[in-house]
């Protein structure tokens, strides 16, 4: 985006400021100090990311803000979001819709904004020497809720697989790599067995894969590519043959259903009374590509950032994915749509 367009796209924001304010719920909005202070939580994935951000504007601007990045996972994020407790929810999904209602039961707005790719990579010990690719329909029948109790052997995977124990990890309950991985591999969110380790700590995943010659995990490409020596991605095949997540597979929409956007979501009032805050997230976004690189995620699109700043300067409220995951569109078509409560 050149200087000249976002120039004109900021001047577009301050022309609207009034209409952004007649949006938002009537709850004493007027002139106050600016807020200095920035709360940011929600995704273990997206933390990385945003907590590189926070600490890159923190020494390039001193004195502008005071910034704290936590996570608890997306769906826990997502609830201090909505109850206006926080100003920024990372999140490695889109809003869902219980988390929309609850952000209009607080009457919080927000502004969705896309800022790298991940690809959900499945992973097992580097020990780990008969599989190299696998199915959506194998990975289905491991994490089904079907299988708890049930699919416990490697050789109940294919009858070529030695048997041995098949022994799980992936993400908590609270994850948004929880629910993205079940929707896209059992086709609901949320639908898996429970008899496996689970967390919100990627960290941990990693660290109990790399442990195990019999396990299998999933987690954010960040993760693995953080751990080449311990683990070993498998290829996913979802009818077309087995495609190795990386960042030429998943820009290039190959790596399917598994690469996904990640967010920041903003709370469109906090940021229309808080220059601070406005000041972050523009930072954010000028500085994601090269920042997304050095964390080890995968940059979007020059077309995708323009399209994320024009959202974000128009103060554009909402959401453009309807509540659930989309695996049959590309971000560039869900970004000119127009986004809804």
């Amino acid at each position: 985006m050149s200087k000249s367009d976002k120039n004109s796209v900021k001047m577009v924001f301050s022309a609207l400021s009034i209409l952004i304010i007649s949006l938002l719920p009537a709850c004493g909005i007027g002139e106050s100090p600016a807020n200095k202070s920035i709360k940011i939580d929600g995704s273990s994935t997206v933390y990385p990311i945003t907590q590189a951000v926070a600490e890159k504007f923190k020494s390039s601007q001193p004195g502008t803000a005071e910034v704290s990045v936590k996570f608890s996972g997306t769906s826990g994020g997502f609830r201090e979001f909505c109850e206006g407790k926080t100003d920024i929810s990372n999140a490695s999904r889109p809003i869902q819709a219980d988390e929309m209602s609850l952000c209009n039961r607080y009457g919080v707005r927000y502004i969705e904004l896309p800022v790298a790719f991940d690809a959900l990579t499945v992973v097992v010990n580097q020990e780990n020497n008969w599989i190299d690719s696998i199915t959506l329909e194998e990975l289905k029948k491991m994490w089904e809720p079907a299988a708890e109790g049930k699919i416990t052997n490697w050789n109940q995977i294919r009858p070529e697989f030695p048997n041995k124990p098949l022994n799980l990890f992936g993400a908590g309950q609270d994850s948004g790599t929880f629910d993205y991985f079940t929707e896209a591999v059992v086709g609901k969110s949320g639908a898996s067995r429970k008899d496996y380790v689970a967390s919100e700590d990627d960290n941990t995943l990693v660290q109990g894969v790399s442990q195990d010659p019999n396990a299998l995990g999933y987690f954010g490409l960040a993760y693995y590519e953080q751990n080449p020596q311990k683990l070993k991605a498998l290829g996913i095949d979802s009818g077309k043959g087995a495609i190795v997540p990386s960042r030429e597979t998943v820009v290039n929409s190959q790596y399917q259903p598994l690469a996904r956007p990640l967010f920041i979501y903003v709370n469109a009032e906090k940021a229309q009374k808080s220059r601070a805050l406005q000041e972050f997230v523009e930072y954010y976004l000028d500085n994601a590509e090269s920042i997304v690189k050095e964390v080890g995620y995968i940059p979007l699109t020059d077309e995708h950032y323009h399209l994320a700043t024009v959202t974000f300067f128009n103060g554009e409220v909402g959401t453009v994915f309807g509540g659930q995951s989309q695996f049959d569109v590309t971000l560039a078509e869900l970004l000119r749509q127009k986004a809804k409560f």
